[in-house]
């Protein structure tokens, strides 16, 4: 039986604390003549969940500003599916060349534990580059649901013993896991209903196909149409982007706090120096005022790193993750 003391302290602190700017150069100066040269052709930037959704967006934004700054084009690739694994193998197979980047996000680090198998080794695969941002969670239901509040979503959840369902962008993912979070603390029972990315799952919140859904600030214009109803925010405070929003632990949920994030990753092996190049670039990307304002718009707070801060993170949020895997007792696949 879960204990509700160690579930509160498993998910305290998900949401990661800001990491400081990489400002990081080469100790005897200069740039490396491999990078001098690189790129001579399109960046691949693989998105592991399907078009239109918070991921894709994040990657949109970033690669204009690097397609812009290389003189080379980063094309998007959408490869959605299995929790993200079929987009982070893939990448973990491609050639360590620069040319095949991926946007991985907090759910790599949960995949680590939450697959009993996967294709892929989520740290020795991969050569991390730089975190991009962090994410909020908020509880969405549809306009037609009778739920005004959190509170009120729950107590209909309850009274409704199991017949309530939840979309996520796929299993495994940041929002699974807040659900599965919820679940848990609240005391409600909750089918889960996957989809291939955020995207679909908000098409059937709408069309009041799902009851509820946690979803990153791409839906803060939903909410203002009125499409959907937002119910709280995940995080320990309240989004800048919505002020009104409750949190969830403010809502009636002591002890919830669960947050996501954004990063670039390469193939394993990838050459010091284009990771190098990648980072500075990347870093200096999201120090334009205009960027961070996009980002903060639709509820992402802007958060680079170096690749060794990255990969500190990476190895930190596996840990934490597993730790409330193990107590939620949550495994997917075979």
């Amino acid at each position: 039986m879960l204990n509700r003391r160690r579930l509160i302290a498993a998910a305290a602190g998900i949401l990661l604390a800001p990491g400081p700017i990489c400002r990081a150069a080469w100790a005897q100066g200069g740039t490396p003549a491999l990078t001098q040269s690189w790129p001579t052709r399109f960046v691949r930037l693989v998105v592991p969940f399907a078009a239109g959704g918070p991921t894709d967006l994040v990657a949109r934004v970033v690669s204009d500003r690097l397609s812009a700054l290389w003189g080379q084009q980063v094309v998007i690739e959408n490869r959605g599916g299995a929790g993200t694994n079929i987009g982070a193998e893939l990448v973990a197979r491609a050639k360590p060349d620069g040319y095949t980047l991926l946007l991985a996000s907090s759910t790599q680090a949960i995949n680590r534990s939450l697959y009993r198998t996967l294709g892929y080794d989520v740290v020795a695969d991969f050569s991390p580059i730089a975190q991009l941002c962090t994410a909020s969670y908020f509880v969405v239901v549809p306009s037609a649901s009778p739920a005004k509040s959190l509170s009120d979503f729950i107590a209909y959840a309850k009274e409704r013993r199991g017949q309530i369902t939840f979309a996520t962008p796929g299993p495994g993912t940041t929002p699974h896991l807040c659900a599965e979070v919820l679940k848990r603390l609240a005391g409600i029972e909750m089918t889960h209903v996957p989809y291939r990315g955020a995207a679909p799952a908000l098409g059937d919140l709408i069309a009041g196909r799902v009851d509820m859904s946690f979803m990153s600030g791409f839906v803060l214009p939903n909410i203002g149409s009125g499409q959907v109803r937002g119910l709280a925010v995940s995080t320990a405070v309240r989004s800048p982007a919505a002020p009104d929003i409750p949190t969830v632990a403010e809502a009636g949920v002591p002890g919830f706090e669960v947050g996501g994030w954004y990063a670039l990753v390469a193939p394993a092996k990838t050459p010091p120096e284009i990771v190098h190049k990648i980072n500075v670039d990347t870093v200096a990307t999201l120090g334009e005022p205009q960027l961070k304002a996009k980002l903060e718009q639709i509820g992402y707070i802007v958060m680079s790193s170096s690749p060794e801060e990255l990969a500190t993170l990476i190895k930190t949020e596996i840990a934490r993750w597993g730790q409330l895997i193990k107590e939620l007792g949550i495994v997917v696949g075979d």
